[in-house]
């Protein structure tokens, strides 16, 4: 397939979203659409991605850091799209104490899930929870309690946007063996 063959291909596809989008979302949904695309002025690269991953975020420890059997410290990171959105949903209810709270619990079709909700600093368990911060300035808070940090310790925090919706997910999370297609299920290697 030559290039401008690729292009027409992108085109049509994009075209056919934006009449989806049309039809079944908000006008305001598809007129941000429209604007991307009215927007878009380079020709089609294979190699263009345009969802690309986000980058690691530099994270600490502020209350409660905890280390492993070996002595190393558990740590999850919060990527920049999360650290971004933490600071507008905080911004928005004028809460700089605000943080994503992360919990793991038996279940789902894999074995474990990961459920998330919103607390305040004010809220959490100085003995169980620990708390994570971007160190960015943006004051970007995620709480574990420590069950659930010792299988998520080492995985990322992020935030995905995709046509069916918007919401935080655990990527990466280390000795996960499998996960569920939704996302918050995960099984882990014995």
């Amino acid at each position: 397939m030559s290039s401008q063959e690729e292009t027409l291909c992108y085109d049509a596809v994009a075209a056919h979203l934006l009449k989806l989008l049309e039809m079944r979302a908000s006008s305001t949904l598809a007129a941000n659409y429209h604007s991307l695309l009215a927007r878009r002025n380079y020709r089609h690269d294979p190699h263009h991605r345009a969802f690309s991953a986000s980058s690691r975020q530099a994270v600490k420890a502020i209350i409660n850091p905890r280390k492993n059997e070996n002595g190393e410290d558990m740590m999850i990171d919060i990527l920049p799209r999360a650290v971004n959105r933490l600071h507008a949903i905080s911004t928005k209810e004028n809460n700089p104490s605000l943080c994503l709270r992360v919990a793991v619990e038996s279940g789902g079709c894999h074995g474990f899930q990961y459920l998330m909700s919103t607390t305040t600093l004010e809220e959490i368990s100085q003995e169980e929870d620990t708390v994570f911060e971007s160190e960015d300035g943006k004051g970007a808070r995620v709480v574990i309690d420590e069950p659930s940090l010792e299988l998520l310790s080492g995985s990322k925090i992020d935030y995905t946007m995709e046509l069916i919706g918007s919401q935080f997910k655990v990527t990466g999370i280390p000795g996960a063996t499998s996960s569920c297609g939704c996302g918050s299920s995960f099984d882990i290697q014995a």
